[in-house]
């Protein structure tokens, strides 16, 4: 086991394990760590805990110390530059008529180096742009080219249920989702419906997608064979989230009655497998 504090160093960014080094840290305190690209600033949103080796990724950064006034003055100036950053750099991009989109800018605290996000449909030679860059901030500068998911979640937006979107509000990380989830939850498989602004399967779809798949596993399947508490029947269809079943049973006069049956009053015939 071993000690360790949580600090994301954006608002829902990924969050990154390191080493208290004996400081006395709460939630929300903000620090200086040391990360694989220097010096950072961050928040702590995980206070001191034991967890698992198994679980973190060694050997643990320290963190250096507790951010003062100072710190927190000099993080608001890299804001106004890493402004100034993006206003030189689009028209930088003008000028040398490279067909990419400028997304965000970053500037590490100690301003060691400028990160320059952006998108384009394909493979961009930037080499020219960068030295234009290099010469203007007179520190390293790095030019990084994201997808449409990470657009979405650098910039932020409203989602179709009308909140912030997911990705830029509270989740570290994006979540594997696929068509088959939507076919299991029964939506629409219409593009414009399950897509989020990012034009990619909305991140939502995987949040019940547990639930869906332990319902249908207790759920008989359509046609499959059933007794009931009226008798035996035939499954027409299910209701995963009022976990009901609709069924069509014959009678003695060979009329066909359909019911509704809750889950739990359904019996399966153990020896039919359709």
């Amino acid at each position: 086991m071993h000690l360790i504090v949580g600090v994301r160093f954006k608002k829902a960014g990924k969050i990154y394990y390191f080493d208290p080094s004996g400081i006395d840290l709460q939630e929300n305190d903000h620090v200086i760590v040391e990360t694989a690209r220097g010096i950072e600033f961050g928040d702590v949103v995980v206070a001191p805990k034991m967890v698992s080796e198994e679980e973190i990724v060694m050997p643990l950064k320290p963190v250096i110390r507790k951010a003062d006034e100072e710190d927190i003055i000099k993080v608001k100036e890299n804001k106004k530059k890493e402004q100034e950053a993006m206003k030189i750099c689009e028209e930088k991009i003008q000028t040398h008529g490279l067909p990419m989109n400028l997304v965000d800018v970053e500037l590490t605290f100690d301003n060691s180096k400028l990160i320059f996000y952006f998108t384009a449909d394909g493979r961009i030679d930037f080499r020219e742009l960068v030295k234009d860059l290099a010469a203007v901030f007179k520190t390293r500068i790095e030019l990084r080219q994201i997808g449409v998911r990470d657009e979405a979640k650098m910039l932020g937006g409203l989602g179709p249920c009308g909140l912030g979107l997911c990705c830029s509000t509270f989740m570290g990380d994006f979540h594997p989702v696929s068509i088959k989830m939507a076919k299991e939850q029964n939506l629409s498989l219409n593009p414009s419906k399950i897509s989020g602004i990012c034009g990619r399967l909305m991140c939502c779809l995987k949040y019940e997608q547990e639930y869906y798949e332990d319902v249908r596993s207790r759920m008989p399947k359509e046609g499959q064979q059933v007794n009931t508490p009226e008798g035996p029947a035939e499954v027409l269809e299910v209701a995963l989230l009022t976990e009901r079943v609709k069924v069509k049973m014959i009678l003695d006069d060979d009329e066909i009655e359909v019911n509704e049956f809750p889950l739990s009053e359904i019996d399966f015939i153990k020896d039919d497998e359709s």
